[in-house]
């Protein structure tokens, strides 16, 4: 593999970057965000420029020039269900991003701040008397749709299942896990649980994913910030009680859900040593709880396939937890071989898809929001 790549991570306190020559990885950064920082914005985005100057400053400590800047791969953003793959920056995608039109969160950035970065690595490029020209791409975004329709389908026909998961990480696990197999990814089918801030749960088969929930949207298992599904009877008393705006019931169930409604915090490390020191207290029976929710998913999920799954895949941060993933996989091991595979692995996934761009093997997709899913 020849080139640099750059990759770009947008979170909500954080952008994480990391830059590859070659194909080794030559750094990896995360530049925090203070409170103090982050409360100058209105909304998360109006930081693109703050985050954007933050990631210049800081290449131009590691004395990286811009011109040598080949390609510049993006966490998705939440745009118009698409289909999985890789996406040039456009000013259509743009305009989905900066409208927010599918919801505002952090990972909306990423494709903006990479496209500007591009055009500064451009102009830097043409100075140098440089012709090759730098461009910023998705892979991947979380609103990949390749979902079976029945898969879709609610109790009442005005509501509609819309994917919202950990695409980037969730297929990087599956090539990973193809390639330790000697086999192919479109050839096998996977059960991925990516446990983190969010839960996202997602079924894997012939290369594309064909059921998963909507993890920014109060559906699927609970998880450190978010409620998960919840009983609709109660959740309609707790929306005309009078006591929360609409605001404040979407905080509560993503943001201030899960962990941090039960215990006023996500830091899972905490909650588990807590569980640890008394079998017997709550600590102990959310994790139990959390665990069996993941496990009741990932069979769920395995009914569309009639049982026949390959591989279950753990990933994420919290799958660096050996109580949690030991519990979930004595859960679900009937079904099929569990493979962990700790952490987010989002920088190198992101590098691994600039690669296939810079080597000519992938196909590029275009980015148009009037043919939804």
């Amino acid at each position: 593999m020849t080139g640099t790549v750059l990759a770009i991570n947008t979170g909500s306190t954080s952008t994480k970057i990391a830059y590859f020559v070659d194909g080794a990885k030559l750094f990896e950064q995360n530049l925090e965000h203070s409170v103090e920082e982050l409360s100058k914005f209105d909304s998360v985005m109006d930081q693109d420029i703050m985050r954007k100057d933050a990631i210049t400053e800081f290449l131009s400590k590691r004395e990286i020039p811009l011109a040598d800047i080949d390609i510049i791969m993006a966490r998705g953003g939440l745009i118009t269900p698409i289909r999985t793959g890789i996406y040039e920056v456009t000013g259509a995608m743009r305009d989905a991003l900066v409208e927010a039109r599918e919801g505002i969160h952090a990972c909306n950035l990423s494709a903006l701040i990479a496209d500007d970065l591009a055009e500064e690595v451009n102009a830097a490029r043409k100075a140098a008397g440089i012709v090759r020209v730098c461009k910023a791409y998705i892979p991947d975004p979380p609103m990949a749709d390749e979902v079976i329709p029945e898969a879709k389908v609610y109790g009442l026909p005005e509501f509609s299942r819309r994917p919202l998961f950990h695409a980037l990480n969730s297929r990087a696990m599956c090539r990973k896990y193809a390639r330790e197999t000697g086999s192919r990814y479109e050839d096998l089918t996977i059960i991925v649980a990516h446990m983190g801030g969010g839960t996202s749960v997602t079924l894997h088969k012939g290369g594309n994913v064909i059921d998963t929930n909507d993890a920014l949207g109060g559906d699927g298992p609970i998880s450190a910030e978010r409620a998960g599904s919840l009983p609709g009877f109660p959740l309609v008393e707790m929306c005309f009680s009078g006591k929360y705006t609409k605001d404040e019931i979407k905080k509560r169930l993503v943001g201030k859900g899960g962990a941090v409604a039960w215990f006023g915090t996500n830091d899972f490390r905490a909650i588990v040593a807590k569980a640890d020191a008394d079998p017997e207290g709550r600590e102990a029976l959310f994790i139990r709880g959390y665990c069996l929710g993941i496990a009741k998913y990932i069979a769920s999920l395995a009914a569309d396939v009639c049982g026949k799954v390959d591989a279950i895949i753990l990933t994420g941060g919290i799958a660096y937890s050996g109580r949690i993933t030991s519990e979930i996989i004595s859960r679900v091991d009937f079904l099929a071989p569990v493979v962990v595979y700790p952490g987010e692995n989002e920088l190198e996934s992101l590098a691994e898809n600039g690669y296939a761009i810079l080597s000519g093997t992938s196909e590029i997709r275009t980015y148009d929001p009037n043919k939804s899913l």
